[in-house]
């Protein structure tokens, strides 16, 4: 297959993914809110969904091999064992969060966020986004599942935001966490954010772990770089 052949082919599927997941999470947000006029709904399925494309075509440009990881299954066969398990959890709870929102800000009318803290939730996903393209720049071993990624020549990566956090991705995350409820309009899954912080917390440690054991430098990496998500927090 030609350069350009595959190019085209990795583009198909980035759109594709980036459908079906606009599809997917919109059935669990109206199905739950019991309506489809819920504007905030829709904006923030455009915001991911323009945001997904904008960064899937950077890779493309930038890092094919990360688009590609980048766009694999959750499950994978070099994919450590607890991880499969917590990311099956995560798929769970994701979709469970984005039930319970709709349930509480539309169908229930249980919250009452005020407008301006929507827009601000808006930006903080955007920033997430967006400082996450500096995350795959400095490291194009990001993938979305914790491996040993050998075929591509694995290295510890300790530039960019990594000189400073060693998982600055799921540092930034936490902004994608609080900004969504906000964005929604739900006091309700915001709730709910301290239980999935602690859960990037325990991934964090056990990436560690296997980090430490499989990939030749990040003993001293980690001796190194001593802040996990936020610079001056341990």
């Amino acid at each position: 297959m030609t350069e350009l052949k595959m190019t085209k082919a990795l583009m198909a599927k980035l759109f594709v993914q980036v459908v079906v997941w606009f599809g997917l999470m919109g059935v669990l947000l109206f199905v739950s809110a019991g309506t489809l006029a819920w504007t905030a709904a829709w904006l923030w399925l455009i915001e991911w969904a323009l945001c997904g494309v904008w960064i899937g075509l950077w890779l493309g440009r930038e890092d094919p091999g990360l688009l590609v990881e980048r766009l694999a299954p959750f499950a994978q066969r070099t994919q450590q064992p607890w991880d499969r398990v917590f990311m099956l959890c995560v798929s769970v709870g994701f979709c469970a969060w984005l039930c319970l929102m709709g349930i509480d800000a539309v169908r229930m009318g249980w919250s009452r966020v005020p407008l301006w803290l929507s827009v601000l939730g808006a930006i903080f996903i955007f920033v997430d986004i967006y400082a996450t393209r500096a995350v795959f720049a400095a490291n194009r071993f990001a993938a979305p599942v914790v491996k040993i990624q050998s075929e591509r020549g694995h290295t510890v990566s300790d530039t960019g935001p990594y000189a400073y956090v060693r998982h600055p991705m799921y540092g930034f995350a936490l902004l994608f966490l609080v900004g969504t409820p906000l964005m929604l309009g739900s006091w309700w899954g915001l709730a709910c954010v301290p239980v999935m912080v602690v859960g990037i917390g325990y991934r964090a440690v056990r990436e560690e772990q296997t980090l430490a054991e499989n990939l030749p430098g990040y003993r001293e990496y980690l001796a190194r770089v001593r802040y996990r998500f936020v610079p001056g927090i341990r």
